[in-house]
């Protein structure tokens, strides 16, 4: 059973993804405001410094369009600056919690980083409770649902039971193993911080993760299902990873 400190870090995580859907939510409404009224961005990426500017630039012909213009840019920044103090807090309570040496671990892994790896540990705990690797990408849903009639079998999609919170984040670090395998800097200065046996661990994902990518592409799959096949091998190595760290020791 989880404790009180891995508790209060997985309501830290959950509220900062809350946070995140309301912002997605309140960005949305906006990009759909200017929409209706013929506001289009010429620049590349929204959200931006160089997007928020243009945003400053707007005028509308009614006074009271330009007001409720204003309150959804007001909403957006207002929950993007909760976001970030947010994801802050995350960073240090996982810092300081009795799973910091595992999230440097899960860190090591490409497409990991601290608020993956937080999440991750604050959803699923101590991965020395899954005897094998298969258990664990039971518990998150990744594995092909199967139905049986008499001799026949079939396999559908995944099963998505167990814990969606880790699944969704497993799925988004899937989609970083479609670029070739490189220990880029990043990788390498997370790594400095986890024994040898983990960014061993890691460049054997990495290795293989990014040929089965390109093996699921050459073949046709589409990049939902790659990704999420890569997502369920993925977390046979995260496993191997937390088999191979110290056990956490709750703090007092």
């Amino acid at each position: 059973m989880p404790d009180e400190g891995q508790e209060a870090l997985r309501d830290l995580t959950r509220a900062r993804e809350d946070l995140k859907h309301l912002q997605r939510q309140a960005k949305q409404r906006l990009l759909a405001f200017l929409l209706r009224h013929g506001k289009t961005y010429s620049g590349k990426t929204r959200w931006t410094q160089a997007h928020f500017r243009w945003l400053e630039t707007l005028k509308f012909n009614h006074p009271v369009q330009q007001i409720v213009f204003q309150e959804y840019v007001d909403t957006v920044q207002s929950l993007t600056r909760r976001v970030t103090a947010l994801e802050g807090q995350v960073e240090k309570a996982g810092t300081e919690s009795a799973f910091a040496q595992q999230i440097q671990g899960y860190m090591a892994l490409r497409g990991i980083d601290r608020l993956t790896a937080t999440t991750l540990v604050a959803e699923v705990g101590d991965l020395r409770r899954f005897t094998t690797a298969p258990q664990l990408m039971k518990y998150l849903g990744v594995v092909p649902s199967e139905h049986s009639s008499g001799q026949s079998k079939s396999r559908g999609g995944i099963t998505k039971t167990g814990n969606g919170h880790v699944r969704r984040v497993l799925v988004e670090a899937a989609w970083t193993y479609r670029h070739p395998a490189r220990k880029s800097a990043i990788l390498q200065r997370r790594g400095e911080h986890t024994t040898e046996q983990v960014r061993e661990i890691a460049w054997v994902a990495q290795k293989r993760l990014c040929a089965r990518y390109r093996l699921f592409e050459a073949r046709g799959k589409i990049r939902v299902q790659v990704c999420t096949a890569i997502a369920r091998e993925l977390a046979g190595f995260i496993w191997a990873i937390g088999q191979s760290l110290p056990r956490p020791e709750a703090k007092v």
